[in-house]
């Protein structure tokens, strides 16, 4: 006759129930010239999917890794395939033509499906590990949103580290928030929040600030930074300005009053212009010829005027793409598996 085993003790049935289960991750790598840096930030993040734990011991895991194709100018596509076929965890994203990093990214974090979302640069420079520290201070914070801070200076060369805290610094008094500082490209999003921006933001805004709508708080992770593993940054000064303006531009309406407070200066400072003139032929003074005083006076008044158009036409034209419909990314299928990838062979 065979005997029942003993049903397990009410502790044990416990214990199993409160075992945690382990973060699932999204990681989110928007791709413009990763032909030669893929593969080593692909192998690097293969086993974070089996399961590795937080530096305060919780369990978390990468469930996949999302390679938005941005139609970059190297073969970053051939690459993408490749580390496609052979892990599993690796989905392509393809975008029908090159709309930008920050867009790439949105498009990355609208197709993803875990709890957390996780943006890395291509190049390198981030150390997937890391990702367990963001997890543990999301945890701890009870934050949705995390930003990796470099724990040493980030190897970008003087110039360009400098150029990049002058402009967050700048954004920062422009638009009162000083969140805008810890703005990096290494993040870790709460997929709902993520996939929530990624669903409304509009063509042009900068992804840190539309993430920053909806975030009921912003924490900071302090982790090191790599040197890039490409010899030459994707980064162009044109392309670095054009971060730099775009972040303005998301940020609201402040600018536009300070471009009014800029013409009141101005204005006073034409007013001033004209008292002291004014006193100096009073007095008998030495004084300016007239051509001077005038041009000095026209200088500054235009240059004004100039700088207030140039940021209202900005404005301008960001309404009117949103108006006509203008998309912020578009997601198409792989290329190479549709009629434009069929090649005839004679």
């Amino acid at each position: 006759m065979q005997m029942n085993s003993a049903p397990p003790p009410p502790e044990a049935l416990l214990a199993v129930e409160l075992k945690p289960l382990p973060h699932e991750v999204s990681v989110v790598v928007p791709v413009y010239q990763g032909e030669r840096t893929l593969q080593a930030l692909v192998e690097e993040i293969e086993p974070l999917t089996r399961g590795p734990k937080t530096p305060d011991g919780t369990p978390w895991r990468v469930t996949e890794v999302l390679l938005v194709h941005d139609n970059g100018p190297d073969r970053s596509d051939e690459r993408i395939r490749e580390l496609a076929s052979r892990y599993p965890f690796v989905r392509p994203v393809w975008l029908s033509r090159n709309f930008g990093q920050h867009a790439a990214t949105l498009a990355g974090i609208a197709s993803s499906g875990s709890e957390w979302i996780v943006t890395l640069d291509e190049d390198g420079q981030h150390d997937p590990r890391s990702i367990g520290v963001l997890l543990d201070v999301a945890q701890r914070e009870r934050a949705p949103l995390v930003y990796a801070q470099a724990s040493n200076e980030p190897p970008h060369g003087a110039l360009r580290n400098a150029s990049s805290r002058g402009a967050k610094k700048i954004v920062s008094l422009l638009t009162g928030d000083s969140r805008t500082t810890q703005y990096q490209s290494f993040r870790l999003i709460l997929g709902e929040l993520g996939r929530s921006i990624a669903a409304y933001a509009t063509g042009g805004v900068y992804l840190d600030v539309a993430l920053s709508w909806g975030a009921s708080s912003v924490a900071s992770a302090s982790v090191p930074m790599r040197i890039e593993g490409r010899e030459r940054s994707g980064y162009s000064p044109r392309k670095l300005m054009s971060h730099f303006w775009r972040l303005v531009l998301s940020t609201g309406t402040r600018s536009l009053r300070f471009v009014g407070v800029l013409g009141i200066v101005s204005g006073v400072v034409g007013i001033l212009l004209a008292i002291w003139f004014g006193l100096q032929h009073l007095f008998g003074l030495d004084s300016p010829d007239g051509w001077t005083s005038l041009m000095c006076v026209i200088l500054v008044g235009a240059g004004a005027i100039l700088f207030a158009l140039g940021v209202i036409s900005e404005y301008l034209g960001a309404a009117v793409n949103m108006a006509m419909g203008k998309p912020t990314y578009l997601i198409v299928s792989d290329p190479a598996s549709g009629p434009l990838g069929r090649v005839v062979r004679r």
